[in-house]
């Protein structure tokens, strides 16, 4: 079974590997619980994230001179890359590189 995002094989289960997770799991029901337990992982890993993101700008967003904040997560992360001073992972590492 291999595992892929956008096209791009992440990592392959062996077919021994699959057979001890039908030891639990019924295989008719395994894709649905492997694609369940993979989106819980990325979930929780997109509100750690968004929390991280909203600690740090909170007070840069008011010190922007932004008075109106969406509550809305999608809205208010828009607003954040909106900003000219907003810099994503790659490149405040290149900042820090130079």
């Amino acid at each position: 079974m291999k595992i892929s995002v956008n096209d791009v094989e992440l990592f392959t289960i062996s077919p021994v590997q699959e057979q001890v997770i039908k030891n639990n799991i019924a295989s008719s029901s395994l894709g649905n619980d492997l694609g369940r337990r993979l989106q819980w992982i990325m979930m929780q890993k997109y509100e750690q994230c968004f929390n991280e993101l909203k600690n740090e700008w909170d007070a840069k967003l008011a010190a922007n001179g932004i008075t109106m904040i969406p509550i809305d997560k999608d809205e208010y992360a828009s607003l954040v890359f909106s900003q000219p001073n907003y810099k994503d992972r790659a490149a405040r590492d290149l900042e820090l590189l130079s």
